[in-house]
C-alpha cells in the first residue's frame, strides 16, 4: 500500500492498481487544474480506478480520471474526464519514456493527496498482473489473515 509522509491529505487511493499490477516504481507528480476541480478535490470527489498515464511527446498526461464537477460551481465547471497535464521534471520524463516502452510496462495512478496545499498523484510503474499471480496474492493474504488469527489467539 502506498506510504503516507507526515502533512499529506489523501483525496484518493487507486487499491484497483495493486491487484491488477506489481508496482515497481513511483513517482510523485503536481497536477495542472482548474479551481473548481481543486475545490471539488477537497471534498473528495476523485475516482482513479481506470486512470492511465499518457506520455505524448515531452508532456504527461493523466487520462480517465473522473473529478467531480463542483455543487457549488457556475458555468465556469470543468469537464470531469478531461486530460490533465502532470508536472513531472524532463529528466524523470525520459525516464519513464524508455521504460514505458519496455514490453508490458505502463503508467498507472497510485493516490491523489495534497501536499502542503499543493495537488499531487502519486503515479506507478507498474507490470501487469496475470490471472494466477492474482489468485497467488489473494493466497498470500488468506495466509498471512490466519497466521495474524492465530497469533491473536
Amino acid at each position: 500500500m502506498p506510504e503516507r509522509k507526515v502533512g499529506d491529505r489523501e483525496v484518493a487511493v487507486n487499491r484497483r492498481a495493486y491487484h491488477d499490477y506489481f508496482v515497481d516504481e513511483k513517482y510523485e507528480a503536481g497536477i495542472v487544474l482548474t479551481g473548481t476541480e481543486v475545490k471539488s478535490l477537497r471534498s473528495g470527489k476523485c475516482n482513479l480506478r481506470d486512470g492511465f498515464v499518457r506520455i505524448d511527446g515531452h508532456e504527461a498526461w493523466l487520462e480517465n480520471v473522473h473529478i467531480s464537477p463542483y455543487e457549488q460551481g457556475n458555468y465556469a465547471n470543468h469537464e470531469p474526464m478531461r486530460p490533465r497535464k502532470l508536472l513531472l521534471h524532463r529528466g524523470e520524463i525520459a525516464s519513464l519514456i524508455g521504460k514505458v516502452r519496455q514490453k508490458g510496462y505502463t503508467l498507472i495512478p497510485l493516490r491523489v493527496y495534497f501536499r502542503r496545499n499543493h495537488a499531487k498523484v502519486e503515479v506507478g510503474l507498474g507490470r501487469g498482473k496475470r490471472q494466477y499471480d492474482k489468485r497467488q496474492a489473494l493466497a498470500e493474504a488468506d495466509a498471512k489473515r490466519e497466521m495474524e488469527r492465530a497469533i491473536r489467539r
